[in-house]
C-alpha cells in the first residue's frame, strides 16, 4: 500500500519484511493472561502506518472480546513519513482503541523499549494504566534527530523522574515484572480492604498534646513499615503524569493472601501537588479496575509554600477529594500518624476510617490554630480541638481504633 505514491516505498517495505521476517512493524498474539502487542524496530524503525493501525485495532478488539489486558511492547520512532497525514491519524485511531479498552474496565500495560519516541509514546505508551521502561532506553516525544539537545530528560530514567513512568526495569526483568503487574491489576474483588494492625503504641494518649507528640515521634512506625507488614508483595506506581513525583506519597497495588488492593500512603511529610495528583490517579485506576483501596494518612498538612501554590496545590487536593467521592470501590483508611487538615482529609474515606493509638486527626495543627486564634496555650488548645483517637471515636469521625 502506497497511498501517497511515495517513490520507492514498495521497495522499502519489501526490504523491511525481509529484514524483520514480519509483514508490518507491529504484530500481536494472545497469551493466557493478556493480548501482547509487539513493535519491531527493524521494520522501518518501528514506525506506524495505516496497516500498522489495523494490526493494533485487531489486537485491542480481540482483547476486549476475550476480556483480557493488553501489554504493549514499544520500540518505535513514531509516524511513517511515507504515508503522511494518513500515518499521523493512526494516533487518533490508537487513542480511540485505548479509550474503549478503559471503558471496558480492562488494564493496559506498556513497556517502553529503545527507542520509544514520537506519537506512539504520546498515545499507546504514555496513555497506558501502568508504564514500564527498559533501563537506558531513549524515551520522549521528540526523537533523536529532531530534539534540540541531547539531555537525560529523553531517557527512561528521566521520564521516571518526571512522573510519566511507573518503573524502570532491566531488560532481563521485563517478563517477570509484567507478570507481577498483571497479577496485581486483575486480582481484586468488591470487598473492602482489611484494616492494618497497629504497629506502634497500644495505650491511648492522656491528653491532646500527648497525642500530638506521639504522632510526631521519630520512633513511631511509618507508612513503609505498615505496607511491609500488611502486604505479601507490592507493585509501586509512581508519578502524577503531569511532570511531578512526590516521594511522600507511596502508591501502588499490593497483594495480601493473593488478593489485590490498591494503596496510597502518606509518609509523614507535607504533600506536594504531585502527591495528591498521583493518589487521585491511583484511586481512579482502582475504581475502574474494581480494586478495593487502602489509604494510610500521615501528614502535617499539604505543602503551602509558593512552589506548591504555583503548581496548583488547591486544585490537586480538589482532584483527590473528587476521586475519593466518585470512587465505585470501597476505600478503607487508617490514620497512622499526623492527620493534618485538608491534606489528610483528602486521602480519607468518608465512612470507613480508623486510627491507631499513636495518631491524631485535627482541623489544623494546634500551633497553627493558636496563631489563627491568637492563643498561646497550645497544649490546652490541643485538648479543645478533640483530636485524640478516643475523642474522634466519640465524635463519629472515625469508626474505631486499630488493634495491635
Amino acid at each position: 500500500m502506497n497511498p501517497l505514491g511515495w517513490p520507492g516505498y514498495e521497495a522499502q517495505l519489501d526490504r523491511a519484511r525481509a529484514r524483520s521476517g514480519g509483514v508490518e512493524s507491529v504484530s500481536w498474539r494472545r497469551d493466557r493472561d493478556a493480548v501482547v502487542v509487539t513493535f519491531d524496530f527493524r521494520f522501518l524503525g518501528g514506525s506506524v502506518g495505516t496497516a500498522t493501525g489495523s494490526v493494533i485495532e485487531e489486537a485491542f478488539t480481540a482483547a476486549r472480546a476475550a476480556r483480557l489486558p493488553v501489554v504493549s511492547h514499544l520500540a518505535t520512532g513514531g509516524s511513517r513519513m511515507q504515508e503522511g497525514m494518513l500515518s499521523l491519524r493512526q494516533l487518533q485511531r490508537v487513542a480511540r482503541l485505548c479509550a474503549a479498552h478503559r471503558e471496558a474496565g480492562l488494564p493496559h500495560v506498556s513497556v517502553l523499549g529503545d527507542p520509544t519516541t514520537g506519537g506512539l509514546w504520546a498515545s499507546l505508551g504514555a496513555g497506558a494504566d501502568v508504564v514500564l521502561a527498559v533501563s537506558g532506553a531513549q524515551v520522549g516525544f521528540a526523537g533523536s534527530r529532531v530534539r534540540p539537545v541531547d539531555d537525560p530528560a529523553y531517557t527512561a530514567e528521566g521520564q521516571f523522574a518526571a512522573g510519566t513512568v511507573d518503573l524502570v526495569v532491566r531488560p532481563e526483568e521485563v517478563a517477570a515484572t509484567v507478570a507481577r503487574v498483571l497479577e496485581a491489576l486483575t486480582g481484586g474483588d468488591a470487598a473492602p480492604a482489611e484494616v492494618p494492625r497497629a504497629l506502634g503504641a497500644s495505650d491511648l494518649p492522656v491528653d491532646g498534646w500527648s497525642a500530638v507528640e506521639r504522632a510526631r515521634s521519630p520512633r513511631r512506625p511509618r507508612a513503609g513499615a505498615y505496607l511491609d507488614d500488611h502486604f505479601d508483595s507490592r507493585v509501586p506506581l509512581s508519578g502524577d503524569r503531569a511532570g511531578g513525583v512526590d516521594p511522600g506519597m507511596l502508591c501502588g497495588v499490593g497483594l495480601r493472601g493473593g488478593r489485590a488492593v490498591a494503596y496510597a500512603a502518606q509518609t509523614g511529610t507535607a504533600n506536594t501537588p504531585a502527591g495528591f495528583r498521583t493518589a487521585a490517579r491511583l484511586v481512579r485506576l482502582a475504581s475502574r479496575l474494581g480494586l478495593p483501596v487502602l489509604t494510610l494518612v500521615d501528614t502535617p498538612g499539604a505543602a503551602n509554600d509558593p512552589a506548591a501554590e504555583r503548581a496548583g496545590v488547591g486544585a490537586a487536593i480538589a482532584e483527590l477529594f473528587g476521586a475519593v467521592a466518585g470512587a465505585r470501590v470501597p476505600i478503607t483508611t487508617l490514620v497512622i500518624g499526623e492527620g493534618g487538615s485538608g491534606g489528610a482529609l483528602a486521602l480519607s474515606s468518608p465512612d470507613r476510617t480508623w486510627i491507631t493509638p499513636d495518631a491524631y486527626f485535627s482541623v489544623i495543627a494546634p500551633e497553627l490554630a493558636g496563631a489563627i486564634l491568637k492563643r498561646e496555650d497550645v497544649r490546652r488548645l490541643a485538648d479543645d480541638l478533640r483530636l485524640r483517637p478516643q475523642d474522634l471515636v466519640r465524635l463519629g469521625v472515625v469508626r474505631g481504633i486499630a488493634a495491635p
